[in-house]
């Protein structure tokens, strides 16, 4: 149970959470300024867009910050930069369809809880499974460690000092 408690529980796992708050942050953000102000009549205009500034912010905190991809070699980084984005682009179109799906077919606009309305609820719920997808698919297949000989190993390598 320890060793299950430690692996969900550690120094990587909490550094995602704080930047996927921010990174919800940013998305929210651009989300509700473009959905308010711009685009009342097209959310899922506005949602492109939020995606977009969501996932440059994201990629950079992550690479730099939760998964220590130290390398900025331009093959390195389009191969890591593709991943991240064809995946980021699969978890935001089950949350782009969701989304269309509450408000086309479940007329989601038309309840209010807690001041908001139900785009906005129906977003927070898409939004946290798609954090979820996230973080499994960046961890295990875009910024997975490559296994290293004992001698690399004995030091730190991370690169954030």
């Amino acid at each position: 149970m320890k060793k299950v408690l430690r692996a969900l529980f550690n120094k990587e796992t909490g550094l995602y959470l704080f930047f996927g708050v921010l990174t919800t942050i940013v998305n929210y953000l651009t989300f509700w300024v473009f959905y308010k102000f711009v685009f009342q009549t097209s959310p899922l205009v506005a949602n492109c867009i939020a995606f977009v500034a969501a996932t440059l912010f994201t990629y950079i905190t992550n690479k730099i910050f939760v998964f220590n991809s130290c390398s900025w070699k331009p093959r390195v980084l389009l191969r890591e930069l593709c991943s991240f984005v064809g995946a980021r682009i699969f978890s935001f179109g089950f949350e782009q369809g969701g989304l269309f799906v509450c408000i086309e077919y479940f007329y989601v606009e038309r309840f209010v809880l807690f001041g908001m309305d139900g785009v906005m609820i129906s977003k927070i719920i898409l939004s946290f499974i798609a954090v979820v997808i996230n973080y499994v698919i960046s961890k295990f297949f875009i910024f997975k460690k490559k296994r290293s000989h004992p001698v690399e190993s004995s030091h730190d390598s991370s690169c954030v000092q």
